[in-house]
């Protein structure tokens, strides 16, 4: 073999090497990609990772197909967790339930009452359900003429106020139909069928969804009194769902997104749009709004904020930051369980400033001497991980590196103020996407462009953060609630009509 043909063969050996290194990266990395999709669909949804957890990432090899060494086994320890104390129990049957009594007396005693004398009772109580049912709500105005006057004009009384001129839907039937849809998930095909075979009451769906615009319009003036208290405060946290919508046709489905912004513990705004672009949050955001915005690391925002005369800061959140090293634990046991374990303590800070109910002054000097050492000591490390290049760009833990370090300047921006939270608050959302369309996600239907503006649905209530609508049934005298509420913001008596 001669010298030349040898140095062509090493050269395709070299090249065929580099080849297979290549893949072998490219392979590392779509199983990451691949356990991370089985993770989302098959796993916990839960990020929450108790000591004993990060301690075994802590102890857990960073180089894959290096085993731990073998180590003498111990007695088993008690754990160290303290319990959660014992729920208490609620009753079988709530006490604001009404009763309806039954008494039933032997039959002896029914054949001679005079004979038998009452000397106590027994008393057993079931839970039962009384089906939901439509009236005809008939409303009767007499007519009257003056005794003793000639050609007297005849007088009636004045309809009451009405949502919708010569409809047949009362108050009571909207709400129903309105909570149906938007808290029950159940969408007016199926909310026609359930009244006919139930009920034998024919509501077609067409019919029914312009009673939505109907009852939408009329909810508007509360969706921008909520709008309008959602940023008054100054700061406010916002984030996007993405939806899938049916756009008639075109045959296939659409993605939409649902935008959400609120305080903690206050109330929530949504709002959609058929898009994501920074456009959208010109229609959500007032364009008067001057404060701080917490935010994802979604590249709108920057444009938005730069387009605004107000001076805006946008905030990071470390619950996104999180979520990606939590993502990214089974590629680096060690480092990921190191950062979740900084991060930990972080979340302990401020559930220990919210149990004490601490104010915004208080909460700023806790973490300017508590929290801002351990947000330095986790950039210190992100920065050398980043330097050395241990982690490949396009792994997961190169990219929760790249997401947290290009992120980092707004995530130090709840240090210098007392009122925001370390991120976007779990409970909002369960830490994923929202409740509604989580569970929802099947049923929407066609939510084009022609709907960004109308009210949406349902309507948040207040403190709790969490999406909720009272059943008209929990109402007393809900016809006059619904209607008092929206004329009174109105200030006038508008009528939406529909052609």
């Amino acid at each position: 073999m001669t010298s030349e043909r040898e140095a062509e063969l090493l050269a395709e050996l070299k090249a065929r090497d580099e080849r297979l290194a290549t893949l072998e990266k490219e392979n590392a990395l779509l199983r990451q990609k691949i356990d991370l999709l089985v993770r989302k669909i098959f796993g916990a949804q839960s990020e929450k990772l108790d000591p004993a957890q990060l301690l075994l990432l802590l102890q857990g090899p960073d180089e894959p197909g290096k085993s731990p060494e073998p180590v003498a086994a111990e007695a088993p320890r008690r754990s160290t967790v303290p319990s959660r104390p014992p729920r208490e129990r609620r009753p079988r049957l709530p006490d604001h339930l009404p009763v309806i009594e039954e008494i039933i007396e032997p039959d002896p005693v029914k054949a001679a009452p005079q004979q038998w004398r009452r000397i106590g009772e027994e008393v057993s109580e079931k839970l039962d359900y009384e089906p939901a049912r439509f009236l005809r709500r008939r409303t009767i105005r007499p007519k009257y003429v003056q005794r003793g006057v000639l050609d007297a004009v005849p007088i009636v009384a004045p309809l009451p106020d009405s949502i919708l001129e010569r409809g047949i839907a009362a108050p009571g039937l909207l709400a129903q139909i309105v909570v149906s849809k938007y808290c029950d998930h159940l969408p007016l095909y199926r909310q026609e069928s359930i009244y006919w075979s139930r009920h034998q009451v024919w509501l077609p769906r067409q019919t029914m969804a312009e009673w939505m615009g109907l009852a939408a319009d009329w909810l508007q003036p509360i969706y921008k009194e909520i709008k309008k208290g959602v940023f008054a405060g100054g700061y406010v946290q916002v984030d996007e769902t993405p939806v899938r919508y049916l756009a008639p046709g075109n045959g296939v489905t659409k993605l939409g997104y649902l935008w959400t912004c609120g305080a903690p513990r206050g109330d929530v705004l949504f709002h959609w749009e058929t898009s994501r672009a920074a456009a959208c949050l010109e229609n959500i955001i007032p364009f008067d709004f001057g404060g701080t915005i917490q935010r994802d690391g979604y590249e709108a925002y920057d444009c938005f904020a730069k387009g605004r005369s107000t001076l805006i800061v946008l905030a990071g959140c470390l619950a996104h930051v999180r979520r990606k090293f939590y993502e990214a634990r089974e590629q680096a046991p060690r480092v990921a369980g190191w950062i979740l374990k900084h991060l930990q303590n972080l979340y302990a800070l401020e559930k220990q400033l919210r149990d004490n109910r601490a104010g915004p002054k208080l909460r700023q000097a806790q973490r300017s001497s508590l929290s801002r050492p351990v947000l330095t000591r986790l950039h210190r490390a992100l920065v050398r991980l980043k330097t050395a290049h241990r982690f490949l760009p396009q792994s997961l833990m190169g990219k929760a590196i790249d997401y947290a370090l290009g992120q980092w300047p707004g995530l130090l921006v709840f240090l210098e103020d007392g009122r925001l939270e370390i991120g976007r608050v779990e409970n909002r959302r369960g830490g994923r996407r929202q409740e509604g369309v989580a569970v929802s996600g099947g049923f929407h239907h066609s939510a084009g462009a022609s709907f960004s503006s109308v009210a949406p649905f349902p309507v948040p209530a207040p403190r709790t953060g969490r999406a909720g609508f009272p059943h008209p049934a929990l109402i007393s005298d809900f016809p006059a609630f619904a209607f008092d509420w929206s004329a009174r913001l109105r200030g006038s008596r508008y009528r939406p009509s529909f052609s």
